[in-house]
């Protein structure tokens, strides 16, 4: 089995099903791009617990975790398998290094798994294992997290991150459009992180909150950008990092994703 690369997306709103902008068409060429993996293991904001908990379902559920959008979304099934060796796997490299760990064979999975995985892989043929947050966490503590899971990418497991490259929700307006003008600072605060990653400045980017302009605007709470940090843990310093522009919708919610290798 090839080494599989790691990848850090925004999955954006639940409503990117139904307004795919320019992220969505992004996404389908990654999946097509990408080697098709064993596995993939999803690292998402949405599911937070104590500890490190993987989801060890063989059919893991769909679900529906936000209210208020299009009822259309409601209808929408992503039937990917699920895989509990890998999940008893997972388990045991972050037991291996001394994490707790604990799995949950009811755990399905959320918004931020299963939106951007419809673009990427439409057959839903590759299966997914869903990753809880623990919490508190921080981005050190996410980077840690990453490297002690990074020996799967050997058996061909796509390490998947998913969260927002900017996630500021306070400035969301009802009835804005997907295709908002974006805030200038959204733009300044992407391109520090972009030139950080393409340096491998690891040790700025896990200090991002002191070093990026304009970070606690664009993260009022970071757990939507932790999953980067995660991603970059699996790789370590990443040799080839591929920045993938997805756009930024809403005017405030960057849409960009990273292939890390």
């Amino acid at each position: 089995m090839s080494h599989m690369p790691s990848l850090f997306v925004s999955h954006g709103s639940p409503m990117l099903p139904l307004e795919p902008g320019t992220a969505g068409p992004m996404l389908k060429a990654l999946g097509r791009e990408l080697p098709q993996p064993a596995a993939i293991l999803a690292f998402s904001p949405h599911w937070m617990a104590r500890v490190p908990t993987v989801g060890s379902s063989p059919k893991p559920a769909t679900i529906h975790d936000f209210g208020g959008f299009d009822p259309a979304l409601h209808e929408l099934r992503y039937p990917a398998v699920g895989n509990p060796e890998l999940a008893q796997r997972a388990a045991s490299l972050l037991q291996a290094a001394g994490r707790p760990a604990a799995l949950d064979p009811g755990r399905g999975l959320d918004h931020g798994v299963w939106v951007p995985l419809r673009f990427m892989f439409p057959q839903a043929d590759v299966p997914v294992v869903p990753l809880a947050m623990p919490w508190p966490l921080d981005a050190d503590g996410a980077y840690k997290l990453g490297q002690a899971l990074a020996p799967l990418a050997d058996d061909g497991v796509l390490l998947f991150g998913t969260g927002s490259l900017t996630h500021n929700l306070h400035e969301f307006h009802p009835g804005a459009a997907a295709d908002e003008p974006p805030e200038p600072y959204v733009l300044e605060f992407v391109d520090w992180m972009r030139d950080a990653i393409d340096c491998g400045a690891i040790a700025s980017l896990l200090d991002y909150r002191r070093q990026a302009p304009h970070a606690i605007r664009a993260h009022p709470s970071d757990e939507h950008l932790l999953p980067l940090f995660w991603a970059l843990g699996t790789v370590g310093k990443p040799a080839k990092p591929q920045h993938k522009a997805g756009g930024v919708h809403y005017g405030m919610l960057s849409m960009d994703a990273w292939v890390l290798a």
